[in-house]
């Protein structure tokens, strides 16, 4: 069989429309476009494909088990789970089971395609070939940089078709089209409970196991959450990074900037079913309703007092410690509650107490 040759690269191609299009990949030609992302392709089939990321459209489906694929080679590869022989002795690698003949000789990962063996190879060798032009921040693949782009042009190409929110990538579509679908394929094998991807299972068995694996560099506290730490990272830098619109208060959440504006705008989501009584937050509603309950959550573990409130613990625990937090910047007399202070601190300001008439 007579073969062309690429002047190029000198790979080898039986055709001359192979060889011409496999051309076009070093001239970087790519006469064809997305209609819905911008992107570019070399050849017509390529675009075809990458369209089905944004239409989820997979027509390509396994006639064992039904499940569907956007490209055939997905499908093929697939099929070998169906297809492979049962192996004669069970001294055959996990390899040959699984149809995955290339082998890393790092960590013994296995892989179907050769490709797939040298983009994992960069994990052990640390390459990183692909460098956002924007912020210099590299990667090991060039989807993680397309990825990665996204964050600076704000482009989000994949939309929901349930209710047109749109996400910078496809596996954060199909996580979200779960919660249309109600679809909860990760479950927690300590409690049973399910969830729709993968790192929310992950995030949950911090629970069950304590790992809290993000730790403050300024004071050594841990979390559990990357955005807990965020959070308290403002603590040490005293930032505030949301305002309100009506009064230019400022806080260090946006929940905590959601109930203010309630003050505004005259909202009490919620009420009490005991006595009717609207709340902006449900932290307060909470608080006012252990009154019609008499329930006392907070106990000293000294000398077992209840309290409704963790803020009335922590002023009572003070009569065991002797603490006193509140210190007079005039003289440094140190007061143990603050309406003690308070009334101290008027007699260097020469301010009269506000007195109250017996009714």
């Amino acid at each position: 069989m007579e073969m062309n040759n690429s002047s190029e690269c000198h790979k080898d191609f039986t055709t001359e429309a192979g060889l011409l299009q496999h051309q076009e990949t070093h001239n970087k030609v790519k006469p064809f476009v997305c209609s819905v992302c911008e992107k570019y392709f070399v050849c017509h089939s390529d675009l075809i494909v990458h369209q089905r990321s944004h239409t989820q459209k997979k027509p390509f489906s396994c006639s064992e088990c039904g499940k569907c694929f956007t490209r055939r080679t997905g499908l093929k590869t697939h099929l070998l789970i169906h297809t492979a022989k049962k192996p004669l002795t069970s001294t055959l690698t996990q390899c040959q089971k699984a149809e995955k003949p290339i082998t890393c000789t790092e960590c013994g990962k296995c892989f179907t395609h050769s490709r797939d063996l040298i983009n994992h190879s960069r994990i052990h060798t640390g390459e990183k070939l692909f460098t956002c032009t924007e912020c210099g921040k590299c990667f090991t693949r060039m989807s993680q940089l397309t990825r990665h782009l996204r964050s600076h042009t704000g482009e989000k190409p994949f939309t929901c078709t349930e209710c047109g929110k749109c996400f910078t990538c496809m596996s954060q579509l199909t996580s979200h089209l779960r919660i249309h679908t109600g679809e909860k394929l990760f479950t927690c094998s300590e409690c049973g409970k399910c969830f729709t991807c993968m790192s929310h299972l992950t995030r949950h068995l911090r629970i069950h196991t304590g790992e809290k694996p993000f730790t403050c560099t300024v004071c050594g506290k841990c979390f559990t959450r990357m955005t807990q730490l965020t959070r308290h990272l403002r603590s040490h830098t005293g930032e505030k990074p949301f305002t309100c619109t009506e009064c230019g208060k400022c806080f260090t959440h946006s929940h905590d900037l959601s109930v203010h504006s309630r003050i505004h705008t005259g909202e009490k989501l919620f009420t009490c079913t005991e006595c009717g009584r609207c709340f902006t937050c449900i932290s307060l509603l909470t608080r006012h309703f252990r009154g019609h309950t008499g329930e006392k959550p907070f106990t000293c573990t000294i000398c077992g007092k209840g309290f409704a409130q963790s803020y009335d613990l922590t002023v009572h625990l003070r009569t065991h410690t002797g603490e006193k937090p509140f210190t007079c910047t005039e003289c440094g007399k140190c007061f143990m509650y603050r309406y003690q202070f308070t009334a101290h601190s008027q007699l260097h300001t020469g301010e009269k107490p506000v007195t109250v008439p017996i009714q």
